[in-house]
């Protein structure tokens, strides 16, 4: 117990830093200013409208979790969900880096089935990138064929989003049709290490959860369905965020000029730097400049998003302490 007390603390101790490092890099002075000039109804649009993109995300996951015959409450969904974003924002790559924390929390405070709780999760993070790049690609497309914004290097970009694309799709067939094959290559990259106790399950681990995918597909058609619905509404909330983000800055973009937008901001967001900081401020002050838009509405819309992204790491920092607790 001891030493489990002496990892919590060297964890927190490493998430606390990394937080404090990522505030201290935000444009604070800005986001203050920027405050100031939003009114009661645009505070509480914005709040309704992450409201309901958190609402949707949260809802996808519980949708996947039902369908393998588990059962979470929503609320708790929630609090882990907010606290493996809070995670992943700090880490490198703000769209993943929380997962292990989300499995080991229903594995251990909720007691699902270790392949359940992965599988469940890897579903999630399926639907959320596969459709994310999918997404990705339309827009890059709209940008390439538009007489307005010729680019170079677009059309090596739609390849590598569409290359993606089809890697995950590949990957999902996999596991659906040959969970065995999977199962070896597994085993043969982990040989070595087949004596250690956890290791020597994998091969069940990975048949279980194969055999847990099948029926799913084959009895859960209308929840798959629905995960995927729920998918879409999470980008259309998305899309709407910006759209109303600019309103409050008095830019109204055509269709082309915010895709192109959108879809620098998202592709910036891949890049491996924690919370995207310098990224997307960068890819924000170069997509207005190509567009020629103003650069001061630029400064506007990346404090407007860093504003919302200091309250979500502090509401996922709350819902992480709030998790030591008993369920």
């Amino acid at each position: 117990m001891s030493q489990l007390k002496v990892i919590t603390g060297c964890l927190w101790t490493v998430a606390l830093l990394l937080a404090s490092w990522t505030l201290w890099q935000l444009p604070l002075a800005t986001i203050s200013q920027v405050m100031t000039t939003l009114a009661w109804s645009q505070w509480l649009a914005w709040f309704a409208l992450n409201l309901g993109i958190i609402f949707f995300s949260t809802k996808r996951w519980q949708v996947l979790i039902n369908l393998l015959n588990l059962r979470v409450r929503f609320v708790h969904l929630l609090l882990i969900r907010q606290a493996g974003t809070a995670v992943s924002f700090i880490t490198p790559g703000p769209h993943l880096g929380g997962e292990p924390l989300q499995i080991y929390c229903l594995y251990k405070q909720y007691a699902l089935p270790l392949h359940k709780a992965v599988l469940a999760l890897g579903l999630d993070r399926f639907y959320e990138m596969w459709i994310n790049f999918s997404v990705l690609l339309l827009g890059v497309l709209i940008v390439v064929f538009s007489p307005a914004t010729q680019i170079a290097g677009w059309q090596e970009l739609a390849m590598i989003l569409l290359v993606m694309l089809l890697a995950l799709s590949l990957l999902f067939w996999i596991l659906l049709s040959q969970p065995l094959w999977l199962t070896s290559r597994m085993q043969s990259l982990a040989r070595r290490w087949q004596q250690h106790p956890r290791l020597s399950q994998v091969e069940n681990h990975w048949q279980a959860m194969g055999s847990d995918l099948q029926q799913a597909v084959k009895t859960q058609k209308p929840a798959l369905l629905l995960g995927l619905l729920l998918s879409l509404l999470v980008w259309l909330g998305i899309l709407l965020e910006l759209r109303l983000l600019l309103s409050f800055l008095n830019i109204a973009p055509d269709l082309t000029t915010f895709i192109f937008i959108i879809v620098a901001m998202r592709l910036a967001m891949l890049l491996p730097v924690p919370g995207g900081i310098g990224t997307i401020e960068a890819t924000l002050l170069w997509s207005f400049q190509t567009l020629h838009l103003p650069t001061t509405a630029a400064v506007g819309l990346i404090a407007l998003i860093r504003l919302r992204d200091v309250v979500v790491l502090a509401a996922g920092l709350w819902c992480l302490r709030r998790m030591r607790s008993p369920a």
